[in-house]
């Protein structure tokens, strides 16, 4: 009998951040910490803008050379604090392990199966995957030249450069039964930066019904988080992807304990077909 994972998760990378502070938010690593154990898979962000506090408090200023370049360097030196704090709060008896992620391996039928084999190992061994993109290796020239290419031949192609996308595609991947984005607002609003405009539900009774609803919710969704991010319209759409493949979505908060999200017991937005 094939393994089932509940739920696949993923957090944004200002959502692991005091803005104020411009520090790494502990209380965010300790909560979920608590809560991540074996059967779950974890997708974080945050190794690049953790990457770049570390070097200005080390050196006072930040880099000062090609962008992509630097965020290159920042990831490079963000990743091993990002897995550091995770070890730290996850409990001691829960083993965990580093997959670091590129387009080529969801693009391919092999190399997916290959990260689904190893998922479905990790969680029968009693350790939690944390998943990031492979940001130090990975070249947006080449990158885009190689998805033209794939583009050519048809069929769906994954970028994943956007952890969004790629918790979306490790879910349909596994088959999860739920998906949640946790992320610096208390879901999707209506009027951006409003929360007095948040959409709790989006569902229906078929996926269709779903799709009609988030095609209207995107037309009112602009703007995102921080520069680069591809904010709530694309959310929506990688959630839409995982509807189709029978998963329910959750967007809120990282405040939030994983828990109080997937049962509703704190404001968020919740996406998928009615059951």
């Amino acid at each position: 009998m094939e393994f089932q994972f509940d739920l696949v998760g993923k957090i944004g990378s200002m959502a692991l951040i005091r803005r104020e502070d411009q520090d790494i938010d502990y209380n965010i690593f300790s909560r979920l910490g608590a809560e991540l154990k074996p059967g779950m898979i974890w997708v974080t962000s945050g190794a690049t803008e953790i990457g770049r506090l570390d070097y200005m408090k080390r050196t006072g200023h930040e880099l000062s050379g090609d962008p992509e370049q630097d965020k290159t360097d920042y990831s490079a030196q963000g990743q091993s604090i990002l897995m550091q704090n995770y070890r730290q709060f996850i409990r001691p008896e829960y083993g965990i392990r580093q997959i670091l992620v590129e387009h080529t391996h969801f693009n391919d039928p092999e190399k997916s199966e290959h990260i689904r084999e190893l998922l479905i190992r990790a969680a029968k061994q009693k350790t939690i995957p944390i998943i990031n993109y492979n940001d130090p290796v990975s070249d947006e020239e080449n990158r885009k030249m190689e998805l033209a290419a794939r583009r050519k031949l048809g069929g769906e192609v994954h970028e994943c450069v956007d952890n969004d996308e790629t918790a979306a595609v490790i879910a349909g991947l596994v088959k999860a039964r739920m998906l949640v984005l946790m992320t610096s607002t208390e879901g999707i609003y209506r009027e951006s930066g409003d929360p007095s405009t948040l959409v709790r539900e989006v569902t229906g009774a078929t996926y269709e019904e779903v799709e009609k609803k988030v095609r209207e919710l995107q037309r009112s969704c602009v703007g995102a988080s921080r520069a680069g991010a591809n904010g709530a319209r694309a959310k929506l759409e990688y959630a839409l992807q995982c509807v189709r493949g029978g998963t329910t979505v959750i967007i809120g908060h990282a405040r939030h304990r994983l828990s109080d999200l997937t049962e509703g017991r704190v404001p968020c937005t919740r996406i998928g077909t009615e059951r």
